[in-house]
């Protein structure tokens, strides 16, 4: 990967790219790699600063781990978006480990985090925008804590199904009860039981494959 392609990549997505000198943006792609990752493989494993990560294509999946093994997503990254979670170097006030696993077969850039953290500590400009990043996804995070403290699970469920029918756009939801499980941060078997709950009710359909939303608008009468 040339280091022009990065640098026109790194100018879309950094508001701060024109502002800094040509050396520090020079640094910044000479740091950089482009990876692929496989659908299902860790991207990185809360134990070490990564780096900042640009998905160019794919997805993938930021979640906190217990002590007991149970997962909780915090929120999704596709195309276009930045993870800044796995640059503990960089963002050194995050103090919990944050893993990342790729949902589907997913291109990245990674800029090496001890080098974006080294053309951090001069500019102002780029510390806001990593504070400002940061931020963004702290209220994702707060949302998510919020349905598992405060929501009742069909509110929860009937929210998650109308975000990736929007999300997809299409009524079909391609993902097992285990996997819907592990996105809400809940038991496989409370999941398919609400669904089968659902299924009783004509508001989806639903399969070990995947389900099907049949009347979304009582399944946005739940969310409510």
């Amino acid at each position: 990967m040339g280091v022009s392609m990065f640098s026109e990549a790194f100018r879309e997505l950094f508001p701060f790219w024109d502002g800094i000198t040509d050396e520090e943006r020079q640094f910044i792609c000479d740091n950089s790699k482009a990876l692929t990752y496989q659908k299902g493989a860790t991207v990185h494993d809360g134990e070490e600063c990564l780096g900042v990560i640009f998905i160019r294509s794919g997805c993938l999946r930021v979640y906190i781990l217990s002590e007991e093994g149970k997962e909780i997503t915090l929120y999704r990254l596709h195309s276009g978006n930045l993870c800044m979670l796995s640059a503990s170097c960089v963002l050194q006030s995050i103090t919990f480990d944050v893993h990342v696993d790729a949902e589907e077969n997913s291109e990245c850039y990674v800029i090496s985090g001890w080098a974006y953290s080294k053309v951090s500590e001069s500019n102002s400009n780029i510390k806001i925008f990593n504070l400002e990043t940061a931020l963004s996804r702290f209220s994702d995070v707060m949302w998510v804590l919020q349905q598992i403290l405060f929501m009742s699970m069909d509110r929860r469920l009937a929210i998650f199904l109308l975000d990736e029918s929007s999300r997809t756009g299409s009524d079909v939801i391609e993902l097992t009860h285990e996997q819907i499980a592990k996105y809400m941060g809940s038991a496989r078997e409370v999941v398919s039981r609400m669904l089968k709950y659902f299924s009783s009710e004509g508001i989806v359909n639903s399969s070990r494959k995947g389900v099907r939303i049949t009347d979304k608008k009582r399944l946005r009468a739940l969310a409510l």
